[in-house]
């Protein structure tokens, strides 16, 4: 079973006709699919070892690599797969309401099975959820920002300028929202053939010594035991990670060569043909909700994790995370995120959160066509050439 709710995180055919859907397999990219499966597995890995990844060196160096690239991955891959750009009633379904139903899902959660104070903050999504309220946003506003000269340029200087903001780290998750965003926009720029032509043995032996000398430099390299892991997380400001403004924008600027260097170096090591495990690749979004609920539980109501130090405690508890992942991808789960994105809105509530979102494109639309005039009228006062520079166009 494919999930639908992937579809439209991942796959350019959401909102297609049910014929188009129907898809022969041969037409499915299993490197893809496979890179989807070991990313959701890192996903799972890196939420089971948080209490405790500071035990020992193994998974020390193991968290720093799973967050160094898997969610720069993970939102490349659905930049990739959003480059067809869907109604905006089919966006609110798909994603909006899917992440509206999921905060109450974890709400009840969290008061009822963990007895954990908390309330329904819509505006700051609970644990993993603030990821479908970014593709949410993403996709509802990348039509007008590529109209925008130089937006991958304008979108890692939002990504770092963030990390000078005061703003509550979670507040509708704005600073992971700009953070990430330049991967979800390479994404939508990337051209399979690229990949191609670096699928050779040169270049996956370079990958994985590249991967090891990262790998290396994390364990004995000195700035890293300074730096906190969360760097890459995108959440916090630089107040907060203990740096400068100036260490704070090198140090992120540094985490997005890393995001990119290592998304494309794991890349060319996945197969490329159909495994065993491809399958997990169609049904992420079960994996994704379910274990965040599993993991809370563990995390809030016992001490297991943060207990984890010897090295076979450590294996057991990837084995666990493995072993999870196969659970949370059976069929059954699979159907309910798929019942879940074909919810359906409230006529009222769906032309009313209609109306201000197309009020919200149009002013950033507006605020785009100034921009650009703007950036037209100092090319014409400097008499410059017309160019090409970081996916805009003068």
């Amino acid at each position: 079973m494919v999930s639908r709710a992937d579809n439209v995180i991942t796959n350019t055919e959401a909102g297609a006709k049910p014929a188009m859907a129907a898809s022969p397999q041969r037409q499915r990219d299993y490197l893809l699919d496979n890179y989807k499966a070991l990313l959701i597995t890192l996903v799972v890995m890196g939420h089971f070892i948080e209490p405790c990844y500071q035990n020992n060196d193994f998974l020390y160096t193991l968290k720093w690599l799973i967050v160094s690239f898997h969610m720069p991955a993970f939102i490349f891959i659905s930049g990739y797969f959003s480059r067809r750009e869907l109604k905006l009633s089919v966006i609110l379904q798909k994603l909006l309401v899917p992440y509206i139903v999921y905060e109450f899902v974890y709400y009840f959660f969290y008061i009822f099975v963990i007895h954990k104070e908390t309330g329904l903050y819509l505006l700051y999504p609970k644990f993993s959820l603030w990821y479908l309220l970014a593709l949410f946003v993403w996709r509802a506003v990348t039509p007008y920002v590529k109209k925008c000269p130089h937006y991958m340029l304008l979108s890692t200087a939002a990504g770092l300028l963030i990390g000078l903001s005061g703003m509550p780290d979670n507040f509708l998750s704005l600073p992971r929202i700009l953070y990430f965003y330049p991967f979800f926009l390479a994404g939508m720029d990337f051209r399979r053939t690229d990949l191609e032509k670096l699928q050779k043995k040169l270049f996956r032996f370079l990958s994985a010594a590249g991967i090891m000398l990262f790998a290396g430099c994390i364990l004995y390299a000195p700035v890293f035991g300074s730096l906190s892991v969360k760097v890459f997380y995108g959440r916090y400001n630089y107040d907060f990670l203990g740096q400068d403004v100036i260490s704070g924008i090198l140090w992120r600027i540094a985490c997005y060569a890393i995001g990119f260097a290592m998304t494309f170096a794991v890349m060319l090591l996945i197969p490329v043909r159909k495994t065993f495990f491809s399958y997990i690749g169609t049904r992420t979004m079960a994996i994704y909700l379910f274990h965040g609920l599993t993991y809370s539980y563990f995390k809030d109501c016992t001490s297991l994790l943060k207990n984890v130090a010897a090295m076979p405690q450590a294996l057991l508890l990837l084995s666990g995370c493995i072993l999870l992942t196969a659970l949370f991808s059976i069929p059954q789960l699979t159907a309910f995120t798929n019942k879940v994105a074909d919810l359906r809105l409230p006529a009222a509530a769906g032309q009313t959160a209609g109306l201000l979102l197309l009020r919200g494109r149009h002013w950033l639309h507006e605020k785009t066509v100034s921009f650009t005039c703007f950036l037209f009228r100092q090319k014409s006062r400097a008499g410059s050439q017309r160019m090409m520079f970081l996916g805009g166009r003068f």
